[in-house]
């Protein structure tokens, strides 16, 4: 195992995102729930085989998100969150500050990334870890 590798390994991930069933992918025709599911699942794969210990919660938009996120990280310590494109979106934007906060209140030795599609959330972790 190489240099980078053996420092990663002591590093944590969460990644978040909404439940892919729950996103209007009107504005992204070439995306859908199963491609979003498919693509957070390789991309956590990934992150594990650089030997991140890597996970992901998926949160709806807003009954129980942020109980969901608040346990999620009462579980560990997390070095770095990816908070998915979709949370990001304008018409999210309560939803995104209460995501910010929590993160804030509960983890706020973790880095934060932000991912443009679940293809490029390994380059997210990369970037901050």
């Amino acid at each position: 195992m190489g240099y980078a590798a053996r420092m990663s390994a002591q590093k944590s991930v969460l990644v978040i995102g909404l439940v892919p069933e729950l996103v209007d992918f009107s504005a992204m025709p070439e995306m859908n729930a199963e491609k979003v599911r498919a693509g957070i699942t390789s991309q956590v794969a990934s992150i594990n085989e650089l030997g991140y210990r890597g996970q992901h919660v998926y949160l709806d938009l807003g009954e129980t998100a942020e109980s969901v996120l608040q346990a999620k990280l009462a579980e560990q310590r997390f070095d770095c969150i990816v908070i998915g494109a979709g949370i990001r979106l304008p018409v999210h934007h309560l939803l995104f500050e209460k995501i910010i906060n929590i993160v804030h209140e509960h983890a706020p030795q973790a880095r934060i990334g932000f991912n443009t599609s679940p293809s490029d959330t390994l380059a997210a972790v990369r970037r901050w870890t």
